[in-house]
């Protein structure tokens, strides 16, 4: 049957079948069922030695009693406030009072030895065991070893599993395997899926041993089967996304095979923690950076049992909405709204795959797949901006907010900064991922210049649609129209600004200092930035030297760094000295202090240095064509 079985998987996957033979070893086999057995052991004895017995105190959580005491002690307390008050009244002058004051004092002396004894019996005296609410007490540590196993089960799978994956991917790249991985004629998802399924199937094993106990704690602590499926759905679609995630870091940063297993799930752990320190503490999703906490298990976890992290309002969580459409509201919504994200990262990060693990060279995505991948990303960013939340609130009444309301602009100006970062690391990431090589445009350049077109209207127009569409033609048009995907919303909005502004607030206010005139030039004037630093970075990409990807990632981080930390210290602020400011890596800091003829100068003179660039990277991507064919013909 065992040999069945195999025969079965092998025939669906092979790889999985190599995986699979590689570790389900007799010896791994115990090791993993005795880890988790342990570990299951050593949970549930550390719950049971905080199990009541006769020396449980009577403060205590499950003491029947407790409650009871604690009322006569607020009680007695308010009749001891009562007597002091009375004590003062008569001790005045206006008031005095010997006999009453005698009175009272007499009733704060027993009052206050009344006070003592239940104090004495609440702190100090063991609760009955007939008075221990024993049934409340299994149900709540039950609940404490399902999440505890929830958590655990998380961290175990992600960060364990992406250490293995990437790991294994090392090991076959060192051991020169991987190569001949490739040229299997299986296809790129079924090897793919065959290592995330079985390189980590010890853990697999190790989790699985505890999923009787995981079941059983929840069912005891009545906690809705559905609800605990639907969290091992998330707990399945979050180990896709990360394993995805960490294959590609894996088929990446090959030359780093001794770290990067320590990288990839160093980086999982870091984004783990981070996450659940928000879950923790930021109760809403009600921003742009909604979409990154969804990534990350934890929101969802606590959605589902709100006493994981015992603090907050689990109703927050359910007022997210995507566009104004209420998903946080049912549990089936919101999750998913929690798979839509992850199917949303897992498609691209696939994309990626498929090209990268057949050709090491080629870049993570086609220029065609850049423009969806900017699309949809602005689709998400602005769809978990636009959140209908009382979020103004121009009044306060004793440090508490009134006649709050919703505001669009105000909504959108709080996610602003969001939305730049966002783009500001996408659009690094699409520089960084298109922008081909030395040899992919040497290539390109000597197909142009052997091309003999019938007129030059054609050329020009083959040209274009190399530039826009060829993996293999500099990536200068393709971050153009990457900037303009990103920044049409942002220009819409400062458009429609005033006429949204209907409550006549000073939510835009931060707009208007600008001017509309300038904040649309800063806009302009950013695109231009980043196609300097685009064109700069494809021109250093054409060095002979094979550390042209270090040199051309370091000067772009000194011309965008180094002159806004040199101003800092030469104190030329934006206030005296604008100008210099609209040449830096930030310009919109000096957009508030400079006139609108200066910003709109500046830009000129930036779309100058743009086009002498493009010119002179035009003039050696031919030059690389010419010399690459004059070789060419020369072989022969």
């Amino acid at each position: 049957m065992y040999l069945n079985l195999l025969d079965k998987i092998g025939d669906w996957n092979p790889q999985l079948l190599r995986e699979i033979k590689g570790r389900l070893k007799i010896f791994n086999l115990i090791f993993a069922f005795a880890i988790s057995l342990l570990g299951q052991l050593g949970l549930f004895l550390y719950h049971i030695g905080q199990y009541p017995n006769n020396k449980y105190s009577m403060n205590g959580e499950y003491c029947n009693l407790s409650k009871v005491y604690q009322k006569k002690i607020e009680s007695v307390y308010k009749l001891i406030d009562h007597a002091q008050k009375q004590i003062n009244f008569y001790n005045s002058k206006q008031n005095y009072d010997l006999t009453k004051l005698q009175k009272f004092k007499a009733q704060l002396k027993s009052l206050e030895a009344q006070q003592k004894q239940l104090n004495d019996y609440l702190y100090q005296q063991p609760c009955p065991i007939s008075e221990i609410n024993f049934q409340m007490w299994w149900r709540d540590h039950w609940e404490y070893i399902f999440l505890t196993l929830c958590v655990v089960f998380i961290y175990i799978l992600l960060v364990a599993g992406a250490y293995l994956l990437v790991n294994n991917l090392a090991q076959e790249e060192k051991r020169g395997t991987l190569n001949f991985i490739r040229l299997s004629p299986q296809s790129e998802t079924s090897i793919l899926t065959g290592k995330m399924l079985g390189v980590p199937i010890i853990i697999y094993l190790m989790i699985l041993a505890a999923i009787p106990l995981h079941i059983w704690s929840g069912i005891s602590a009545k906690i809705s089967a559905s609800y605990i499926f639907t969290f091992y759905i998330v707990l399945a679609a979050s180990c896709f996304f990360f394993y995805s995630a960490t294959l590609l870091f894996g088929l990446m940063s090959n030359r780093f095979s001794v770290f990067q297993p320590w990288l990839a799930s160093g980086a999982v752990l870091m984004f783990l923690l981070t996450t659940m320190q928000f879950a923790f503490n930021t109760q809403n999703l009600h921003n742009t950076a909604a979409w990154l906490r969804l990534l990350s298990p934890f929101d969802m976890t606590k959605y589902l049992f709100p006493n994981l992290f015992n603090r907050g309002n689990i109703s927050l969580l359910s007022e997210t909405q995507f566009f104004y459409i209420p998903l946080g509201k049912n549990v089936f919504t919101f999750i998913g709204l929690h798979l839509f994200n992850y199917c949303v990262g897992c498609y691209w990060i696939w994309q990626a795959l498929k090209r990268r693990f057949r050709n090491p060279n080629a870049t993570l995505l086609s220029k065609g797949q850049s423009y969806l991948l900017v699309a949809c990303y602005q689709a998400i960013f602005w769809g978990f901006t636009l959140q209908y939340t009382k979020n103004y609130c121009p009044a306060y009444r004793q440090y508490k907010p009134v006649n709050c309301y919703y505001d669009l602009n105000y909504q959108i100006s709080q996610n602003f900064f969001w939305i730049v970062i966002f783009n500001v690391v996408l659009l690094t990431c699409l520089l960084v991922i298109l922008s081909p090589h030395r040899q992919q445009i040497q290539d390109w350049a000597r197909y142009r210049h052997q091309q003999t077109p019938s007129n030059n209207a054609f050329s020009k127009k083959s040209l274009w649609r190399d530039l826009v569409w060829y993996d293999k033609s500099p990536a200068i048009v393709t971050i153009g129209i990457s900037l303009l995907i990103m920044t049409i919303p942002i220009l819409i909005w400062m458009v429609l600004a005033p006429a949204l502004n209907i409550n006549h607030n000073n939510s835009i206010d931060w707009v208007n200092k600008i001017g509309r005139m300038k904040a649309i030039l800063g806009v302009a004037m950013f695109i231009t930035l980043a196609m300097i630093y685009a064109t700069i970075a494809q021109r250093m990409l054409l060095l002979k030297t094979p550390r042209r990807t270090f040199f051309a990632i370091a000067t772009i981080g000194i011309l965008m760094f180094v002159p806004p930390i040199i101003f800092s210290m030469l104190k030329v602020t934006p206030e005296t000295n604008s100008v210099f400011w609209l040449f830096s890596g930030f310009p919109w800091v000096g957009l508030e202090h400079s006139a609108t003829v200066n910003v709109f100068m500046s830009l000129l003179a930036e779309f100058t240095v743009l086009a002498l660039l493009n010119l002179h990277l035009t003039n050696q991507v031919k030059l690389a064509g010419e010399s690459a064919t004059k070789a060419l013909l020369a072989g022969r």
